[in-house]
């Protein structure tokens, strides 16, 4: 049975020992003006500003990541309303600061991502690259996929496929777009390494 098609980042699964992963997130900070927009399920990596922003698969694919992106809070410069989002949409200079980001930062956490591609069995256990594609502004969601063509032994590939996902819509091998568990394989909290 084909595979449901459908795009959405990394969404949080569970823990790699598969207790819950219960909403843990943390805070971090997006710097005021920063063009580039930033949706739920996107990676993210840290500046030497001391902030966070999209990780780019095409820019510096050996960027170890912190986390998956979920959701923004600031204050509207245009309305001065406190604002929660789904997703940072880019260029927004609020008049109190940074803009506050949610990031899954567990270097334990499992998400579950769309596959780009047929991903058989034997795909397993294998490193792969994220591809880099915009989110959606209507509901803040990111676009990102697992990219089944960019995979290989690097420890410096983002994230790790560990297991096919269960869900009957979504787990033919044989067709595009199964859904998979991973984990980030490259952990900035995990690298040792630190911004220089």
């Amino acid at each position: 049975m084909a595979n449901v098609a459908e795009q959405f980042g990394l969404r949080p699964y569970r823990k790699l020992d598969g207790t819950p992963l219960v909403g843990a997130q943390n805070r971090y900070t997006v710097k005021a003006g920063d063009t580039t927009a930033i949706y739920q399920g996107d990676l993210v990596v840290p500046t030497s500003n001391g902030n966070i922003e999209k990780y780019d698969p095409s820019g510096a694919p050996e960027t170890a990541v912190i986390g998956v992106f979920n959701g923004v809070f600031y204050n509207d410069p245009t309305t001065q309303k406190p604002t929660y989002k789904n997703y940072y949409p880019g260029s927004v200079t609020p008049t109190e600061g940074n803009i506050t980001a949610f990031v899954v930062d567990d270097p334990d956490a499992v998400f579950l991502a769309d596959s780009s591609g047929i991903f058989a069995r034997s795909g397993l256990f294998k490193n792969y690259g994220i591809t880099n594609t915009t989110g959606v502004t209507q509901t803040g969601i990111s676009k990102a996929q697992l990219d089944v063509a960019t995979s290989g032994t690097q420890t410096t590939y983002v994230v790790q496929a560990i297991d096919i996902s269960q869900d009957p819509d979504n787990s033919d091998t044989s067709a595009t777009n199964a859904n998979i568990l991973v984990r980030i394989n490259n952990h900035f909290f995990r690298s040792g390494t630190g911004i220089a």
